[in-house]
C-alpha cells in the first residue's frame, strides 16, 4: 500500500479533528432507515457492496410490510427478493436474510442478539455489520470499517493500517472518549461527502489543516 500520508496525526490533532466533526453533526446517525433493531439488522446486511440510498429505496416497501423476522419468513425467500432485486447479490443477501431470520426466530425469541460475537455467526452478518448493530443500537463503543473510513483513516494519517481490521484497532487505540462512540459515523460521512475519493473537497474542509495527506497541499493551492 502507498503511503499516502506524511505523518501520523498527533493524539492533540485527533482530539481538535473529532471536536470539529462533532460540533458540525453532534448525533451522527446512520443513513440507512429503518423502524427497529431487527430492519437496522437486515438494512446493514444488504447495504454491503450497495449504497444507502439504494438500500432505502429497495426497503421502503419491504419494511412498512415486515418489522420481525417472522414476518421476514413468512414473506419467503422468493417474496423478498420483489423487493431487493435493484441490490447487487441481491440473490445470496435474500438467501442470508432468511437464514438470519430464522436463527434469530429459533434461538433468540425473534430479537436482536447484543452480543457481536454472535452477531457474527448469523449468515450474511460480518464484522463490519456486527459493529454497526451493536453500536447504534446498544451504544457500544466499536467503529465498523467501510471504503471510506478506510481511505479517509489512511490518507490522513489518522489511524493507517493495510486492512480494514488494522484500521479499526487503529481507530479504537487512537481516538479517545469522548469521540470514539460515534466515531466511525462521522468518518463515514465525512468521507461520503467531503473526503471523497477522487478530487477530495479540500477547500471546503473544515478540518484540512490538521489532515496529512500527502497531496493536500496540491489540491488547496
Amino acid at each position: 500500500m502507498t503511503k499516502l500520508y506524511q505523518r501520523l496525526m498527533t493524539a492533540a490533532e485527533i482530539d481538535e479533528y473529532f471536536r470539529i466533526l462533532a460540533a458540525a453533526r453532534p448525533e451522527p446517525e446512520t443513513e440507512l432507515a429503518y423502524g427497529n433493531g431487527y430492519q437496522l439488522l437486515v438494512a446493514v446486511v444488504l447495504s454491503a457492496q450497495a449504497t444507502d440510498v439504494g438500500v432505502n429505496k429497495a426497503t421502503k416497501r419491504l419494511f412498512e410490510a415486515v418489522h420481525t423476522p417472522q414476518q421476514m419468513l413468512d414473506l419467503g425467500e422468493d417474496g423478498l427478493k420483489q423487493h431487493i432485486r435493484t441490490i447487487g447479490l441481491f440473490n445470496a443477501k435474500a438467501k442470508n436474510v432468511i437464514a438470519l431470520s430464522r436463527r434469530l426466530v429459533d434461538e433468540f425469541g425473534g430479537e436482536v442478539p447484543q452480543s457481536r460475537d454472535v452477531l457474527e455467526t448469523l449468515p450474511g452478518v460480518g464484522r463490519k455489520t456486527a459493529n454497526v448493530v451493536v453500536n447504534v443500537l446498544f451504544g457500544e463503543e466499536t467503529c465498523a470499517v467501510d471504503t471510506h473510513l478506510f481511505r479517509l483513516a489512511n490518507r490522513t494519517g489518522l489511524a493507517p493500517g493495510k486492512t480494514v481490521l488494522a484500521v479499526e484497532n487503529g481507530i479504537m487505540k487512537r481516538v479517545k472518549a469522548p469521540w470514539r462512540r460515534h466515531a466511525h459515523h462521522w468518518l463515514i460521512l465525512h468521507g461520503r461527502y467531503v473526503c471523497t475519493a477522487r478530487s477530495p473537497k479540500c477547500l471546503d474542509c473544515p478540518v484540512a489543516h490538521l489532515c496529512q495527506f500527502k497531496a493536500k497541499q496540491i489540491l488547496v493551492k
